[in-house]
């Protein structure tokens, strides 16, 4: 019997959603839903930003019970997600048990009273807290950040959501369910855009060029470790330099070898699929380069960065628009957009030029890339991360060589370490900063900028200034903020890019005084998606008055989503109290904030407007605007 395959309109014309019509059921071997910002606000954009007539969002397998309902088998963090984005988005009164997870009474508790949990004005969350899933409550605080954070209106969303289309796939009847969910957890990754872009980038070069272009190719699409380490040692000594610190771009051709039988002639589809090339062999990927370090972007939003600074630095100027977005959906027509119009010297580029002097722009981006641009370093496998700026290097005799790691040199030439190592940690805290900011890779146009800055070879003569440009980068927004008083009683709506500077340059006054006890030198960023009220909104059980001016600046703080919900509805006296070890790791104009507070009347009477005024004033002296 074959499988049933039916293509279901997350939302319909009747503004019906796919579950009013079945019931779906997560079994007992599924996890529970584990989906964090990064694919929340994946699926967001995706289904915010298509413009074709129908968006495909993929398929959910499913088998058929006796008692009617639809066991889901692959697909169900997606599946949930829909569920939360759809209870936030309209009012569709599906009713009960829509969706429901067995034996998980929390999760179906959770599911079956959204409206009323997520509903900061009702006392009830709080009366079930122990009865709440806080996975699921998180993901629902997520989608509603992002609607907030990025002003994604319901209206045009509502619109694209009854244009996605969700297969939905019956396996047969009697189909061993615990081995085919096996299965579906190891089948293949399909064929991606970047791996088409490859082939049509190769497809007017001849042998000899394919050769080179795919080993840089292969190399630069893993974007764990260092690229040093995912070449060959061949490859790897024709392109750096001995010390593997410096990019020697004119070695290029050199990778152009007959007779190497590792990079004999093959088909477009077999370069697409081989990866041996950009795998070492020498057993150097044994010291764990490979997996300690994990690039903050994916290689198809890096190949649209790198187009940017191609476009910027080998075409003339105007000659072709890329779009500002980060669209990695849209990535084989951004690079068609650019090869079609692009122009070098008032002539149009031709394919063969274009790819060759790409892969070769390809190359030093990643390089650079690499050593100027943070990572996440992983230690070893029971830690969370911790943000690196690391550059590679080796060390010993030519038939001994090692690698190891080494803070990346921000200083002038034949600086002294002691000198230059502080810039380092101001660099690193300066981009984690923005990282943070700006989770999405579509808006990660720092990036961009700063490898256009580091791109030109005598902006790296100078690299003490490169904090400074990095500041400008993240100053931009704060300044339009700060120029309108308005802002600063936008309560959550504030961009979250002004609280983090503002611990940034916290953290820059660290030595000082009055901050020296709070011990700001061991703040790191991390991802406090969460603006919250330091005092509520809704005060828990109604035990202190409201506050009409909750939402002005002074009274904000940003937290991660994951600290527990009651944190937002007791006094700022009782948070101090309750939760002061949160606070002590959390950011640091919460910690002012909680070192300021004494009294919660005094607090909402005197000293927030004290503490805006400062905070503001600090912001408004490094983007150079007249202070208070």
């Amino acid at each position: 019997m074959e499988n049933k395959i039916l293509p279901l309109f997350i939302l319909d014309d009747s503004n019906k959603t796919l579950f009013h019509k079945d019931k779906y059921i997560i079994p007992l071997y599924q996890r529970a839903f584990a989906w964090s910002d990064k694919e929340i606000c994946q699926l967001i954009d995706d289904i915010n930003d298509f413009s074709a007539d129908y968006y495909y969002l993929g398929s959910l397998i499913v088998n058929l019970n006796k008692d009617g309902k639809y066991e889901v088998i692959d697909g169900q963090q997606r599946l949930t997600a829909l569920f939360l984005l759809l209870d936030y988005v309209g009012d569709y009164n599906w009713g009960k048990d829509r969706l429901s997870y067995e034996c998980r009474d929390r999760s179906n508790f959770t599911l079956n009273s959204l409206a009323e949990l997520t509903n900061e004005s009702i006392e009830s969350y709080f009366a079930n807290i122990e009865k709440i899933e806080q996975s699921l409550i998180i993901g629902r605080k997520i989608i509603d950040d992002k609607f907030r954070t990025d002003d994604i209106k319901k209206n045009k969303f509502i619109a694209n959501l009854k244009k996605v289309i969700l297969y939905r796939i019956e396996v047969p009847p009697h189909t061993d369910l615990n081995r085919y969910f096996e299965i579906m957890n190891v089948r293949g990754e399909q064929l991606e855009q970047h791996d088409i872009l490859k082939a049509k980038l190769m497809e007017p070069l001849d042998e000899q060029e394919r050769n080179a272009f795919s080993i840089v190719w292969n190399a630069c699409r893993d974007m764990t470790g260092y690229v040093q380490m995912h070449f060959h040692k061949i490859y790897r000594e024709a392109l750096f330099c001995s010390g593997w610190d410096w990019l020697m771009l004119d070695r290029y051709e050199k990778l152009y070898n007959k007779e190497d039988a590792t990079i004999s002639s093959r088909s477009i589809p077999d370069i697409i699929k081989d990866n041996k090339l950009s795998a070492p062999v020498d057993g150097e990927d044994e010291t764990g380069a490979r997996v300690r370090f994990d690039s903050i972007i994916g290689f198809t939003h890096f190949l649209l960065h790198v187009l940017k600074v191609f476009a910027s630095n080998e075409l003339d100027k105007g000659s072709c628009s890329i779009p500002d977005l980060l669209d990695d959906k849209k990535l084989l027509d951004a690079f068609g957009t650019v090869i079609k119009n692009g122009k070098r010297s008032g002539r149009k580029i031709d394919e063969k030029d274009f790819s060759l002097s790409f892969i070769k722009c390809l190359l030093k981006c990643r390089f650079l890339f690499d050593k100027y641009i943070i990572k996440r370093e992983y230690k070893n496998e029971d830690e969370k991360g911790d943000w690196s700026l690391k550059e590679l290097k080796i060390s010993g005799a030519k038939s001994q060589k090692k690698p190891y790691y080494k803070d990346t040199y921000f200083g002038e030439h034949n600086e002294w370490e002691k000198t230059y190592s502080p810039r380092t940690k101001i660099n690193l805290m300066l981009q984690s900063c923005l990282r943070v900011s700006y989770t999405s890779p579509k808006i990660m146009h720092w990036i961009t900028e700063l490898l256009l800055w580091l791109y030109d070879d005598n902006n790296r003569q100078k690299l003490s200034q490169f904090r400074y440009f990095t500041e400008n980068i993240a100053k931009e927004n704060i300044t339009e903020f700060l120029l309108n008083d308005e802002n600063f009683r936008r309560g959550v709506n504030t961009p979250h890019i002004v609280l983090n500077y503002l611990d940034y340059l916290l953290w820059t006054e660290r030595d000082n005084t009055e901050y020296k006890k709070l011990d700001f030198a061991q703040f790191s960023f991390e991802f406090r998606n969460s603006i919250e009220h330091w005092y509520p909104q809704h005060p828990s059980e109604q035990s202190f008055e409201k506050w009409h001016d909750v939402d002005r600046f002074g009274n904000l703080c940003i937290i991660q989503r994951n600290i527990n919900s009651k944190f937002s509805n007791l006094s700022p006296a009782s948070k101090k109290n309750t939760y002061g070890q949160m606070i002590e790791k959390g950011s640091l104009k919460l910690r002012v904030m909680s070192e300021l507070t004494k009294d919660d009347a005094k607090w909402k009477n005197e000293i927030c407007a004290l503490h805006e005024k400062e905070m503001l004033n600090l912001l408004r002296s490094a983007c150079n605007i007249p202070i208070y």
